[in-house]
């Protein structure tokens, strides 16, 4: 796959900052709002393929490496894992909301009720959506990497 023109890569420039903010939002934001890890995570790596589609595929393979994004999508599921047994540990059950009542995290226990939507109000579901969102962003761009890379080397007959 070949890069796009000039005018494709200026508004691709201009774009990815602002996609990959919103992503990392939904991301941060998704025990408040709609969304969460997998959205979030569906967003940034829409970003990464426009990255692809604006640059084309060699220019992508120099600067994300395939290995790279596996040690990415590990790292979120060992951190889920991670998250769902510190809750054994410290709690009863898996995913127990071992941060009430600890200054581990945040240095302060949320207030009861409706509070002003404070990221720490969430307990351990942010960590889990970012560990999620950790595993979507890498899988599902290395999907589209793989599938750009096989187009471009069975155009160029290295099937």
């Amino acid at each position: 796959m070949s890069e796009m023109s000039r005018i494709v890569r200026t508004m691709t420039a201009i774009m990815f900052p602002f996609a990959m903010i919103y992503g990392l939002y939904v991301i941060a934001h998704g025990h408040l709002t709609p969304g969460g890890g997998f959205q979030g995570g569906a967003v940034v790596a829409s970003a990464c393929a426009m990255l692809l589609v604006a640059y084309g595929s060699k220019w992508v393979e120099e600067k994300i490496k395939e290995k790279n994004l596996s040690l990415l999508e590990s790292v979120g599921a060992i951190g889920f894992i991670a998250i769902a047994f510190f809750g054994l540990f410290f709690g009863v059950a898996f995913f127990h909301n071992f941060l009430v009542g600890s200054d581990l995290l945040f240095g302060m226990v949320p207030a009861v009720g409706s509070t002003g939507a404070n990221i720490n109000t969430g307990g351990v579901l942010p960590l889990m959506n970012f560990a999620v969102g950790l595993k979507v962003i890498a899988g599902l761009f290395a999907i589209v990497l793989v599938m750009a890379y096989a187009t471009t080397s069975f155009k160029e007959g290295k099937s």
